[in-house]
């Protein structure tokens, strides 16, 4: 049995990436019959239950003064004068989390005889608390392997670009940290040559176990597909997708799981009915809607360095993938082939048990020896 200790931002019952990454990992680790101790922001959730169901000790990873979470609000800032601060300043110095280099120092002040410690980012500052403790506090952490796990670059990040001089920060702690685990590949060239020896690819895990699909697939009335996920302006944009959905004289169904609403709103009033627009729902809900459906839609990231996720979610739900790249003139001809029922060209995920989080929390383990 070994001492695990996670240092993340939140999780359970969050549904991004990093949330689930936390805790599906956390709890297979504990699962595999480690003593694991998770440091996050509880918000207002009580994880008394979780505790106990999951054999998992849950710290609370600290005040925060720069802002607010909780689970149902999400990060909130307080005062109004602090907004502005945010909006004037907030990119420059990595305005509010910039804090969570004290929060996850001060963790590890608790911690002792630690043999994997894991953090995991983003927001990134998680990982600088703990380079500045290792590098201040040499003896410590001196038997402690630590793996920085990263679900996107941050210097090298397409979507968000960093002012220059956080590269120093950034190796900073790339030289402290024994292991940089990423979800893919090529997200490899999102990060400092001299640091690619570190480097180790981990992809996202699930548990297999409690995923439920629709295993007797039939074909919907009028054809019906999904994505579910984040939308940015200009790099992940569904409107050129939905100007071409808007111009065709066809009956089909595109429902949209999403908080950006607002990317979506001109379109609703186009499409009407064709166009089903919903909040988030839980993971396991999510995939077994998705099964239901005819086919799913993901859209591309404008760099490889990032591969969204939900793409585990779509190739576990079974259905036939439409990869659209909207940063430049989409394909229209592909988008029609999948309406009328031609999936010959959809897009693939190999090895899909590489995503299972048995095998996942293995990886991890495996850097102990």
């Amino acid at each position: 049995m070994k001492k695990i200790v996670l240092i993340s931002y939140v999780t359970y019952p969050g549904t991004s990436p990093r949330q689930l990454r936390t805790d599906e990992l956390a709890k297979e680790l504990a699962r595999q019959g480690h003593k694991v101790t998770l440091y996050v922001l509880k918000g207002d959730f009580n994880y008394d239950t979780y505790e106990k169901e999951n054999n998992i000790i849950i710290k609370e990873l600290g005040p925060t003064y720069l802002f607010k979470f909780s689970h149902k609000k999400g990060s909130s800032l307080n005062k109004t004068h602090i907004k502005i601060l945010r909006k004037l300043i907030g990119r420059y110095i990595e305005y509010p989390h910039i804090e969570l280099i004290k929060n996850s120092y001060k963790a590890l002040k608790k911690e002792n005889d630690i043999d994997l410690l894991i953090s995991i980012g983003s927001p990134h500052p998680i990982h600088w608390g703990v380079a500045l403790y290792r590098s201040i506090n040499k003896k410590k952490l001196k038997n402690t392997i630590w793996v920085s796990d990263c679900g996107d670059p941050y210097m090298g990040n397409s979507l968000i670009k960093p002012p220059f001089y956080f590269k120093y920060v950034e190796k900073f702690f790339c030289r402290k940290t024994d292991y940089i685990s990423i979800p893919i590949e090529e997200a490899k060239n999102g990060y400092y040559p001299e640091f690619l020896d570190k480097i180790k690819i981990i992809p996202q895990g699930f548990n297999f176990e409690k995923i439920k699909i629709n295993k007797n697939f039939i074909k919907n009335q009028v054809p019906t597909f999904i994505y579910a996920g984040t939308f940015y302006r200009g790099l992940r944009d569904p409107r050129p997708l939905l100007d071409y959905l808007s111009s065709l004289n066809e009956n089909f169904k595109f429902i949209v799981y999403t908080k950006n609403i607002k990317y979506l709103q001109k379109h609703k009033t186009i499409l009407g009915d064709k166009l089903e627009i919903h909040d988030y729902i839980p993971r396991e809900k999510l995939i077994f809607e998705m099964s239901k459906s005819d086919f799913l839609i993901n859209l591309e990231n404008p760099s490889k360095n990032q591969s969204p996720s939900k793409l585990i979610d779509y190739a576990l739900s079974g259905r036939p993938i439409l990869s659209i790249n909207t940063n430049k003139e989409i394909d229209k001809k592909l988008i029609y082939q999948f309406i009328q029922g031609n999936y010959e060209k959809s897009f693939k995920i190999d090895n899909i048990e590489k995503y299972n989080i048995k095998n996942v929390a293995n990886e991890f383990l495996k850097l102990l020896n």
